[in-house]
């Protein structure tokens, strides 16, 4: 006769072999249902207790409608990719100063970081403080859209 299972060993002479008294071991109706069950009804002291905001609602999240989203350019980029822009015509030349709009490149706003080596007059929706500063220190004019 071949066996299925191997014969346990361990708590043999144990009267409930390490399964305490016997109706607790019979599945998951001993603790009163599986994971969350039970929340709303059995459970419900236990809930109010240790999670007590459990159901309902709470907080408020804002249309996304109406969150403004940056996709933002940094002058540094800008003043080293200008040569190709310019080779492509998304940037222009006028009066002796190149003439940039960084909504057709698909930004919204221009930062700071690194710096501009030549005149440029910059159209955007935004600009930081200090993008302003740095492109009028090169003799440019930031021009808000």
């Amino acid at each position: 006769m071949i066996r299925k299972t191997k014969k346990i060993r361990k708590l043999r002479g144990s009267r409930s072999v390490g399964g305490g008294c016997t109706k607790k071991r019979r599945g998951a109706g001993h603790r009163g249902g599986r994971g969350q069950a039970g929340g709303n009804k059995h459970h419900w002291t236990w809930m109010v207790i240790n999670d007590p905001k459990h159901f309902g609602k709470y907080g408020f999240k804002r249309p996304q409608k109406t969150i403004q989203k940056f996709k933002p350019v940094n002058l540094g980029y800008i003043d080293n990719e200008i040569e190709a822009l310019l080779a492509d015509e998304i940037a222009t030349k006028e009066d002796g100063q190149i003439v940039l709009d960084v909504t057709e490149l698909g930004y919204n706003k221009v930062l700071a970081k690194g710096s501009i080596s030549s005149a440029m007059t910059i159209k955007a929706p935004m600009f930081s403080k200090g993008a302003i500063s740095k492109i009028e220190e090169a003799g440019g004019v930031a021009e808000v859209i």
